[in-house]
C-alpha cells in the first residue's frame, strides 16, 4: 500500500511481469486459478483497457482514505482501493509477491479455502487499518494517517506472508538480513519504511495484524469456516455451466467431471471425485485432494465405487491426519 504519487512513464515492467507469471504457470502441474484471477484483476484495473474503462472507477474515487470512508460510509474506497496501484513498479513488485505467495498457499490449501482466506484478509486488513487511523485521533496524531490517501494490494500481501510463515521454523533473508521466518513480516515492515518512506505504514501494519487475527480465528474455530462454505457454494453454482460445456466438448474427460455412481442407490454425484486415500469428495476442477493433498490419479470418479479396502490401502490414517494438520492446522 503506497501513498498517493503521480504515475510515472511506462518502463516496460508490466510485460516482464506477465512473462514471469506465464513462465511460472507453465512449469506448474496444477495451475492455481484464484492466484491467476487476482493477478489478472489487479493488472486490468491498472491498464484500464477501453472495453472496461466505463466499468472501472477512476482511482481518485477509490483511494483508501479513513476520513472519507467514515464520513461518507464509502465502501467503494474500503474494498476497491486494494486493487489499484500507483505505478508500474508498484504493480510489478506487488504482483511478483502475490505470484510467489499465492502459488504456495493455494496449492497447499486448495482454491476454495485460499479464496475465502484472501477475502477475509482483505476485509480484516482494510478494517484494521481504518481502526488504527481512527484510534490515532485520540492521541491528536491525525495529520499523517487519518487523511492519508493510499492504494495497493500490499496490506493483503503482508497478511498472506504472516499466514505462509506461521508454521515455519526456518530463517529467511529480508533485504539481506537473516531473520526467523515467523518474524519476517515485522522485519520487512520496518526495513521498507526506512528504505521507502512514501509507503503507507498503517496499511502494512494493518496487514500483519490481519494475518495474526486470521490465524487466531482459524485456530479457535472447529470445522470449515462459514466463508469457505459460501465460496464453495458459489463456486459450485457458477461452475456448473462451464462444467457442462467441458463435458460437451471433451467427453473423454467424463471420468473427472463424471455422471456419478453407476449403480446401487441410484443417487448421483456431479462434478466431484472421491479421494482414494481419505474418501473426501472434491470438486472436479481440482487435481489433488483438498483434505489430504493426494493427487486425483487416472481413475477419477472410478474410486467412488471401489471397495473401502482399496480406498484406504495407499495411505495410513495417521498420515492423513498429519496432512490435514499441516494444511489446516487442526
Amino acid at each position: 500500500m503506497v501513498r498517493r504519487n503521480p504515475r510515472g512513464i511506462s518502463s516496460g515492467m508490466i510485460p516482464l511481469m506477465l512473462l514471469q507469471a506465464a513462465n511460472e504457470y507453465r512449469r506448474l502441474e496444477r495451475k492455481p486459478p484464484v492466484t491467476a484471477a487476482l493477478l489478472a484483476a489487479n493488472t486490468l484495473v491498472y491498464l484500464r483497457p477501453a472495453f472496461l474503462d466505463h466499468v472501472i472507477p477512476p482511482i481518485d474515487d477509490v483511494f483508501f482514505n479513513a476520513y472519507l470512508i467514515l464520513k461518507y460510509k464509502d465502501l467503494k474506497r474500503f474494498f476497491f482501493s486494494a486493487f489499484y496501484h500507483l505505478g508500474e513498479s508498484h504493480l510489478f513488485y506487488n504482483m511478483m509477491s502475490l505470484l510467489w505467495k499465492g502459488i504456495q498457499l493455494e496449492n497447499s490449501m486448495g482454491s476454495t479455502e485460499f479464496a475465502s482466506m484472501v477475502a477475509a484478509l482483505l476485509a480484516l486488513s482494510q478494517g484494521i487499518t481504518l481502526l488504527l487511523a481512527k484510534s490515532l485521533l485520540f492521541f491528536y496524531y491525525d495529520r499523517a494517517y487519518y487523511h492519508e490517501y493510499s492504494a495497493g494490494f500490499s496490506g493483503v500481501l503482508f497478511a498472506m506472508k504472516v499466514v505462509l510463515n506461521s508454521q515455519s521454523d526456518s530463517y529467511t533473508s529480508v533485504h539481506g538480513i537473516m531473520v526467523p521466518s515467523k518474524h519476517a513480516a515485522w522485519a520487512e515492515l520496518i526495513l521498507i519504511q526506512l528504505l521507502v518512506p512514501n509507503v503507507s505504514f498503517l496499511g502494512h501494519l494493518g496487514g500483519i495484524l490481519a494475518g495474526l487475527v486470521y490465524l487466531r480465528l482459524k485456530g479457535s474455530y472447529a470445522g470449515p469456516s462459514p466463508l469457505t462454505a459460501i465460496v464453495k457454494g458459489l463456486t459450485s453454482v457458477l461452475g456448473w455451466p462451464l462444467r457442462s460445456l467441458m463435458r460437451f466438448w471433451r467427453p473423454s474427460q467424463q471420468r473427472i467431471f463424471g455422471r456419478g455412481r453407476t449403480g446401487g442407490s441410484g443417487d448421483s454425484v456431479r462434478g466431484v471425485w472421491r479421494c482414494r486415500a481419505c474418501t473426501f469428495d472434491n470438486s472436479g476442477w481440482l487435481s489433488e485432494c483438498e483434505m489430504c493433498g493426494t493427487e486425483c490419479g487416472d481413475e477419477g470418479l472410478s474410486s467412488l465405487h471401489g471397495s473401502n479396502s482399496d480406498i484406504s490401502s495407499d495411505i495410513s490414517l495417521d498420515e492423513i491426519r498429519q496432512r490435514r494438520i499441516q494444511r489446516f492446522g487442526r
